[in-house]
């Protein structure tokens, strides 16, 4: 497993694979519990160790290990190491067993590749549970199995795209750099497999999205921005027609006190009025028109972006 340098734009951690419309398989059953250990002893001691070196160590093992079990089509020990590694190590009380935790299920992930979709329902909830650990290396390390586990499912990964942005918020709003940007490698990434997918689903997301729209902490607002520009570029998604339901979001960041959100904001509204201008007739125009009529001119118009505030932010960029 190679941990992401959050120094530079980190280049592929994992290969990529083809997409598979697979069916998810029910972990229920996970055997952490029983008698015979799923993983063998000296793997279970490294994983947990404080050392980096020597849980790096046991995670390639565990990739080694699924590899193998992969190509007997042995399901049922996949499941119990997948069960063990997110129960017993990415929820323990110890910071280290879960940092092993959560390489392991890194580990894994790329030792399943293309089958990673049979999994995704046990491999992810351990991870996202992970953002919110109050250490803020194994936050860290739990973006680092996100982002390959992602790496690895591609477009796979879209059906669990809410939790993921959830995580992504949380992410942006850490108070530990290191985590900050390895959230934007992960961000980055994320919007690589949406833009390549014919599968993103808008609708489920435009909730989601209003819900953050309400938030002022800078570095969601900066993310919220980013995923509406970035979302209005893909040629097979209509940004027009769900523009009233974040357009008072992006309205109200015009008066953000960071003149680098205010262009932001203001240069995505400038957008999409050209858009509006150029398809006159859709439903978003309309739907607004109407909602004009009682709303202040002055208080709508892009041209605050312009207020000359010094107050910056730090880049989250690597």
């Amino acid at each position: 497993i190679l941990e992401m340098d959050v120094g530079s734009v980190a280049s592929s951690l994992v290969p990529s694979t083809q997409n598979e419309n697979v069916s998810i398989v029910n972990n229920s059953g996970g055997n952490s519990g029983a008698s015979e250990s799923p993983l063998p002893p000296a793997i279970l001691r490294s994983l947990g160790d404080r050392s980096y070196d020597k849980r790096k160590n046991a995670a390639l093992e565990i990739e080694a290990l699924i590899k193998s079990l992969q190509e007997n089509t042995d399901t049922d020990r996949i499941c119990s190491v997948i069960a063990m590694l997110g129960q017993d190590f990415a929820t323990s009380t110890n910071a280290n067993h879960r940092k092993g935790g959560l390489i392991g299920l890194a580990a894994t992930a790329i030792g399943l590749m293309s089958d990673i979709s049979l999994y995704l329902d046990a491999l992810l909830p351990p991870v996202l549970h992970c953002l919110d650990d109050p250490e803020s290396r194994v936050r860290y390390y739990s973006c680092e199995s996100l982002y390959n586990i992602a790496k690895v499912a591609r477009g796979n990964i879209l059906k669990y795209f809410n939790h993921i942005f959830d995580g992504l918020c949380k992410l942006f709003a850490d108070v530990d750099i290191d985590v900050k940007n390895g959230a934007s490698l992960l961000d980055r990434l994320i919007k690589d497999i949406v833009t390549e997918s014919d599968t993103f689903d808008v609708e489920r997301f435009i909730p989601l999205l209003q819900k953050y729209m309400r938030r002022s902490n800078p570095y969601i607002r900066q993310l919220l921005i980013g995923w509406i520009i970035v979302l209005d570029s893909v040629p097979d998604i209509n940004m027009l027609d769900w523009l009233p339901d974040f357009l008072d979001g992006l309205f109200n960041m015009l008066s953000d006190t960071n003149r680098e959100i205010r262009q932001a904001a203001g240069s995505a509204i400038g957008n999409f009025l050209n858009e509006i201008k150029k398809n006159a007739t859709t439903p978003a125009l309309i739907k607004i028109s109407t909602n004009s009529t009682t709303t202040s001119p002055s208080s709508t118009t892009p041209t605050v972006a312009a207020n000359n505030t010094s107050s910056q932010i730090p880049s989250t960029t690597s």
